[in-house]
């Protein structure tokens, strides 16, 4: 939920998701479907609160990041988790149209990378108005959170993205895995795996790419060791 790359492929496309977060948060449950309002979702589960930050549906595939443009300042309460809106957005028949009409008053503020029916968004939240951005499918992207990563320090993460795609030929899922897994692997402040004094970390890492008609969801659970795989027509 605070690093998220999205890259066009041979078969479609692979949206990758590194998730940093507090050690003591309850360990996330893997990806399997759940029914939500009668419509089948595939998402890691998020145990506290009972959400998820990365949701794939027949016809979309939505991740969460924190925060909107710029670094926020938290409040003591919110009136409902933003794990909890991606499935009341994933839910829906169409989740562009949910966005536009859905109240997110009282809601901390975020960005979702939404692709929906061969279409690409950036949608953002900043507590007083949401934003849509219409993206190129034929062009990667990358996203830090806005919460843990300073605007530099984002940059210079765009920066070493923009020098693995240059370098690399034929990419693919397994290359992209590598890429938030071992990207300046040294560096535990702000390379793409983090470790925070032990209090923060990368804890997982989520993705899903096309293959035929078919998707594939990957996820790493970077702390207990675990990998599962779901295949998803």
């Amino acid at each position: 939920m605070c690093t998220v790359t999205y890259v066009p492929l041979a078969s479609g496309f692979c949206i990758t998701s590194n998730r940093d977060e507090q050690t003591a948060r309850p360990k996330a449950l893997p990806p399997q479907e759940y029914f939500i309002n009668g419509k089948p979702l595939t998402f890691p589960k998020d145990q506290k609160a009972g959400g998820t930050w990365f949701a794939q549906s027949a016809t979309a595939t939505l991740v969460l990041l924190n925060g909107a443009a710029e670094k926020h300042i938290p409040k003591t309460h919110y009136r409902k988790s933003r794990g909890l809106i991606v499935l009341d957005l994933m839910a829906t028949d169409h989740v562009i149209s949910a966005w536009e009409t859905i109240s997110l008053e009282g809601i901390e503020p975020f960005t979702i990378v939404l692709y929906e029916l061969g279409n690409l968004y950036e949608l953002q939240w900043d507590e007083v108005t949401k934003k849509t951005q219409v993206l190129d499918i034929h062009q990667s992207y990358i996203w830090s959170s806005s919460t843990l990563y300073s605007k530099e320090i984002r940059a210079e993460r765009a920066h070493w993205f923009t020098q693995f795609l240059a370098h690399s030929k034929q990419l693919d899922a397994e290359k992209l895995l590598a890429f938030h897994q071992f990207t300046q692997s040294d560096n535990t402040e702000f390379g793409l795996q983090i470790n925070r004094n032990d209090l923060l970390k990368t804890v997982s890492i989520t993705q899903v790419h096309t293959y035929g008609q078919n998707l594939e969801m990957n996820y790493i659970d970077l702390i207990h060791h675990e990998t599962h795989t779901a295949s998803l027509t």
